[in-house]
């Protein structure tokens, strides 16, 4: 069986130079494959508009800041420089990522390795949830594998060293389901792979508070909660709130918002994507083509 590999159709930008995504390689010395030395950030454009660029490329900078690593261009540079890669690719719906490595690997002090930049605009990619998401919901479970705590590798900072999301992800595919939320090492949840939870009870919409990613669409989520007049708070949760929520979702750059129906063989509410989680994603892909938090880059 062959498979067609990611990148097969987009365009990238590697340190100064356009390239289409299909010839852009990285040196098998690099940093960012060899120690895990990266960051990176994820975008979205849909219908032509890419969402909330400029939240996404402060966070960027700050996963970079936090790793000691000093980016050889301004955030109005890289901002020019994600919106022509997005206009070269030509997909008007596209998943785009900064990458940033420490650089090619030296027998120097790492501070001294210039480093890899990378912007590249792909076909939009469902990581969690897919395009029938929202009618059908998502069956999850809770792993054996934790998510790292903030003694370890602070979430915040944004990063491909994610080999514990990989190995709950295969407990996911043995148990025949479709994706996880990980506990922390203390047992409060924390977040799925990529993506940021929320459960309704009472009408009411809570997350976890630490031990996570501070997701750009969990955000939109406290911003659209917030127009439609819901109340969302941060809280320490337990497997049992989970279970017993009203409503559950994911929410993503990569997969919008994405509707939980089962937990470990436990239904979640009536076991069908929820009227609020409904509202939520409506808004959030309305938001997309709205010039208050979106840039039209494609006609």
């Amino acid at each position: 069986m062959t498979t067609e590999h990611v990148g097969v159709q987009g365009m990238a930008w590697i340190n100064g130079e356009f390239l289409p995504t299909r010839d852009a390689t990285l040196s098998i010395f690099d940093s960012g494959f060899l120690m895990g030395a990266n960051v990176f950030d994820t975008m979205a454009v849909w219908k032509g508009w890419l969402f909330k660029l400029d939240a996404h490329l402060d966070r960027f900078y700050r996963s970079a800041h936090a790793i000691r690593l000093e980016l050889p261009y301004t955030k109005d540079q890289l901002r020019q420089i994600v919106v022509e890669t997005v206009r070269r690719a030509g997909l008007r719906e596209a998943y785009v990522q900064c990458v940033a490595t420490r650089g090619l690997r030296a027998n120097t002090p790492p501070e001294t390795w210039p480093p890899t930049v990378m912007v590249y605009a792909i076909p939009y990619l469902w990581a969690v949830g897919g395009p029938d998401g929202l009618e059908r919901g998502m069956r999850v479970l809770i792993p054996r594998t934790r998510n790292l705590p903030v003694e370890v590798l602070d979430p915040k900072i944004k990063t491909f060293n994610r080999l514990n999301g990989y190995l709950a992800k295969l407990e996911a595919i043995d148990a025949g389901v479709d994706e996880v939320v990980l506990l922390d090492t203390r047992g409060f949840l924390t977040e799925g792979r990529g993506a940021n939870v929320f459960l309704v009870r009472s009408g009411m919409l809570y997350t976890p508070s630490e031990d996570v990613l501070w997701g750009i669409t969990r955000e939109t989520v406290f911003e659209i909660a917030a127009e439609l007049r819901l109340r969302a708070e941060y809280a320490w949760l337990t497997p049992y709130d989970l279970y017993n929520a009203d409503e559950a979702f994911f929410c993503t750059t990569a997969g919008g918002i994405a509707p939980i129906v089962e937990v470990d063989r436990r239904q979640v509410g009536d076991g069908r994507p929820g009227p609020i989680t409904r509202r939520i994603a409506e808004r959030y892909w309305e938001w997309h083509c709205d010039p208050r938090y979106a840039l039209r880059v494609l006609e």
